[in-house]
């Protein structure tokens, strides 16, 4: 019998152990500049290579014909190394939303999104291989936590969006990624030093980064009280979300364990600390789920806990896991739960659930993708 997969087939590695090959993404400017020296090269080459990578999305080194040709490949291979690979690609929205999953130099597959809208491109993208947060309602904390992701495996991400669009896959004519969520696999506060490296890499200028504006990231948490309050002194002034999908410690702390550690209070108090810092608005994240969360007395009591604050609730009709009890609000209910908070003043907003058709809600795709 041959060993080789069926056409079709996915062939997953084992998992290998190590660290992910170290990448430009990963360094900042000046960091690159040492690399390349000890590369024997002059320091100026890590400017062109990064200027390749961020501003002109080159992918292959035949494309740098500004680089010797006796040292394109080495500088290639060693500071811009293929991190992702790609194992599936599905869209809908008539090609406006594509959902990829990738595979890691050590077999963990993880999921990003593009969403294009009329006036804006939007990534979302993971910071972890599975996750250890343990939400029941979510596909990829029951998957748990592999481990965390480079600086430059979540830029890749990002990178690999914007060369989809600088080659025409998505329709709509030129476009640039505009929005990063952290919204994907991963609690984001959980991997925390490859995540602000990543929002740095995305915000700085080209050629250090991506260039886009800080008010277009949004980083998401379920409520690690201590990186919170970390981020706000980071000078980013990126959007905070904060997954709370209750209002109450004892519905909380089922539906986001976490909460046995920080209890509601405290997360919001320190969100409330970071919009009075970087005077951002905090999004409160709020996926609403069939007779749990949907309740009108719980609406109004995230109304008065979020009145008067520097705050928009972003409700979420949650996407169904399969054979999964959680499902989504009945409509009628996912009204009255809007009315309710409207009533206490709070900005409020359903989000547009693209994706639904795909397997959308992240870690659904690698959830139903077979290891053979």
């Amino acid at each position: 019998m041959s060993d080789q997969p069926k056409p079709g087939q996915l062939t997953l590695v084992a998992p290998r152990r190590g660290k992910p090959q170290r990448h430009l993404a990963d360094l900042t400017m000046d960091e690159r500049r040492e690399a390349v020296a000890e590369l024997g090269e002059k320091p100026f080459r890590a400017d062109q290579l990064s200027r390749h990578y961020f501003a002109k999305l080159t992918g292959s080194p035949e494309q740098m014909t500004d680089l010797p040709g006796d040292s394109r490949e080495r500088l290639v291979s060693q500071l811009m190394p293929s991190l992702l690979t790609s194992v599936r690609e599905i869209t809908c929205d008539d090609g406006m939303t594509r959902k990829m999953l990738w595979k890691l130099f050590d077999g963990s597959l993880v999921e990003s999104v593009l969403m294009r809208y009329p006036d804006r491109v939007t990534m979302c993208v993971s910071s972890q291989a599975g996750c250890g947060m343990n939400c029941p309602f979510c596909a990829t904390g029951q998957a748990g936590l592999t481990r965390n992701m480079s600086t430059a495996e979540i830029v890749e991400q990002v990178v690999a969006g914007a060369r989809a669009l600088a080659r025409g896959d998505v329709p709509g004519g030129p476009a640039r990624v505009s929005n990063v969520v952290f919204m994907g696999m991963g609690e984001p506060m959980a991997n925390y030093k490859a995540v602000i490296g990543a929002v740095r890499r995305l915000v700085d200028p080209a050629p250090e980064g991506l260039g886009i504006s800080a008010r277009g990231v949004t980083v998401s948490t379920v409520g690690l009280v201590p990186a919170i309050k970390k981020l706000s002194d980071e000078g980013l002034p990126v959007t905070l979300a904060v997954s709370l999908h209750a209002p109450d410690d004892e519905l909380r702390d089922t539906l986001v364990p976490i909460n046995t550690r920080w209890k509601v209070a405290e997360v919001l108090g320190a969100a409330w600390e970071y919009a009075a810092k970087t005077k951002r608005r905090v999004s409160i994240e709020y996926a609403l789920i069939k007779d749990i969360n949907d309740q009108e007395w719980r609406a109004d009591l995230l109304g008065r806990l979020l009145k008067g604050k520097l705050v928009h609730v972003n409700l979420i009709p949650l996407n169904p896991t399969p054979g999964s009890k959680w499902t989504a609000s009945r409509p009628e209910d996912e009204r009255a739960f809007v009315r309710r908070l409207e009533s206490h003043g709070v900005a409020v907003t359903v989000r547009d659930t693209r994706g639904r058709e795909i397997d959308g809600a992240c870690g659904q795709l690698a959830a139903a993708t077979p290891a053979s």
